[in-house]
């Protein structure tokens, strides 16, 4: 911080500590000397602050940063952003997870130091740690160790945890959960990401207080990793993320740089990111450097040629729709079902309008699929894909006694998935296929890209059964509405 002339010490004090106390990147700079900040930090400081304004106001903040490896993430959100917002508000209660103890440990430890530091110490002289190590609160001590530190003359904590570790005795006005996944080899491993999420929702999350805060910070490793199990459940009204995504190399023009340009060169310049993309190669450079943890596709469906719309065909220019289903009985796990509504235009061309999904049980999916028909009007018709063998014609059946009333018919398949969806995927090739903008596009358009490799293919069947029921030469366009 410049200094000021002609200012008393009570004063000079009091406007250094304002001076930290308003900017998060200004005490991360000043603390560590030949600090390198970029757009990037200037950005997560900026989204930090907001983040702890909204947990001060009570308002329950999730914010998602999904950054690539060694870019300064921790540093600042990890480290920096627990002690800083001590120093705002002495009384939190804050919970740091990462993916082992040991690690937990050791930001535990780093925090420690920066509020031991001189800087922070002169800036925030009102809030300090116990001078030693303390194990227990015997005669009245502040706790202070690898686990746990309390702020002296306040009732603010912090506690380390790993994931997976139980955190039992203090609740958190913010979770911040940094890293969660070790390798590649838990990444891959269904069990060890099913781990962590029931971790999450059983453990960590039951610890927040009222209107509390959820700070997440990854490097993506695989679809159904943290952050892509809490965006499955941001779409099925479970809680709303703002997620601030970094690729390493921009796939298209944004604020701050164009396609093409680095996201921190004064760290990793161009070159230096094209030599790490040819080293670790498409898959790893695509989840860990790009945020897109993607398994490699076949290459299907280009999905850049998705036009997106924002705002849906005038009805004047529809000339058919259809909502297709591709049905599945699993609640809360597996398989999805999906309903993709799509019109086909006068012009020729295709639009996805909407998508209905979720991973229902039996009654929850069939009173869904009727709630969507009542949506969607009696010119809308339904079509219900039904698979091989007698379990699949005894539920497609049940669908359309169900939506007695409406147009519906059961769609028998054939052939294996790609074989079925290549028609669909000619026309997004060609670039006729648009999306109109809504939540549901980005599950939709990364379900594609992995196509068919991916986890989940749900949406694919059925914008391909939908397709082939619109299709001038596909067997449903007769008998359909012309609107």
């Amino acid at each position: 911080m410049p200094a000021v002339p002609n200012l008393s010490e009570a004063d000079w004090r009091a406007i250094r500590s304002e001076y930290y106390r308003r900017s998060l990147l200004r005490l991360v700079e000043d603390n560590l000397p030949g600090y390198e900040s970029g757009w990037i930090h200037h950005t997560i400081a900026s989204e930090l602050t907001d983040f702890l304004r909204a947990v001060e106001a009570g308002q329950s903040p999730r914010l998602m940063l999904m950054v690539p490896p060694r870019h300064g993430k921790s540093e600042i959100a990890s480290k920096h952003f627990p002690a800083w917002a001590f120093a705002r508000n002495p009384n939190l209660s804050i919970i740091g997870a990462s993916y082992a103890s040991d690690l937990a440990a050791r930001v535990n430890r780093d925090v420690q130091r920066i509020m031991d530091g001189a800087l922070y110490r002169s800036a925030f002289p009102d809030v300090g740690l116990s001078g030693k190590a303390v194990r227990s609160t015997f005669e009245g001590n502040y706790l202070r160790n690898s686990e746990i530190f309390e702020i002296v003359d306040h009732v603010g904590s912090y506690r380390g945890a790993g994931v997976g570790q139980g955190i039992t005795g203090m609740g958190a006005d913010i979770l911040i959960i940094d890293d969660p996944v070790k390798d590649a080899e838990q990444a891959r491993s269904e069990r060890a990401r099913n781990a962590i999420w029931e971790w999450y929702t059983s453990t960590a999350y039951t610890r927040l207080s009222p209107g509390g805060g959820v700070l997440v910070i990854m490097t993506r490793w695989h679809q159904a990793d943290l952050c892509g199990r809490l965006l499955d459940a941001q779409e099925r009204d479970g809680d709303q993320w703002k997620v601030l995504r970094f690729p390493a190399i921009a796939e298209e023009d944004e604020e701050h740089r164009k396609a093409g340009e680095a996201l921190h060169p004064e760290r990793y310049p161009l070159e230096a990111l094209n030599k790490i993309r040819a080293a670790v190669g498409d898959q790893v450079w695509s989840s860990l450097y790009q945020q897109r943890p993607a398994p490699a596709g076949g290459g299907l469906f280009p999905v850049d040629r998705f036009e997106i719309m924002h705002h849906p065909p005038a009805p004047k220019d529809i000339r058919y729709t259809i909502r297709a289903w591709d049905k599945a009985g699993t609640a809360g796990g597996g398989a999805y079902t999906a309903g993709v509504l799509m019109h086909r235009l006068h012009s020729g061309q295709y639009v996805v309008a909407d998508v209905v999904r979720g991973q229902f049980g039996a009654l929850d999916r069939e009173q869904r699929i009727k709630q969507t028909a009542a949506a969607d009007g009696v010119k809308t018709k339904v079509v219900v894909e039904q698979e091989p063998g007698s379990g699949g014609k005894e539920s497609a059946e049940s669908t359309i006694r169900n939506l007695s009333g409406y147009r519906v018919e059961a769609d028998r398949v054939t052939g294996d998935k790609v074989t079925r969806a290549e028609p669909y995927a000619a026309q997004v090739q060609g670039g006729n296929v648009a999306l109109v903008a809504a939540p549901w596009n980005t599950a939709f358009i990364a379900e594609h890209e992995t196509f068919p490799n991916g986890t989940y293919k749900d949406q694919v069947d059925a914008a391909a059964g939908a397709f082939a029921h619109l299709s001038p030469i596909g067997a449903g366009i007769q008998g359909l509405t012309t609107w």
